[in-house]
């Protein structure tokens, strides 16, 4: 089970990469692969902490 800061800090990375999403929407398409280079580091360095994973 979670603890209320880990809960928060969860939610506040759904919220930034909800966020990066709506940017890199915004963005000329051949801008995108960077941006989402960048979110996928993001996301793939959040899921490996969960667990010690």
């Amino acid at each position: 089970m979670s603890t209320a800061p880990e809960h928060a800090q969860g939610e506040n990375l759904v919220e930034e990469v909800r966020n990066e999403l709506v940017e890199i929407d915004a963005m000329q398409v051949n801008d995108h692969g960077d941006r989402y280079e960048l979110l996928y580091q993001k996301l793939s360095t959040a899921l490996s902490s969960i667990d010690g994973l």
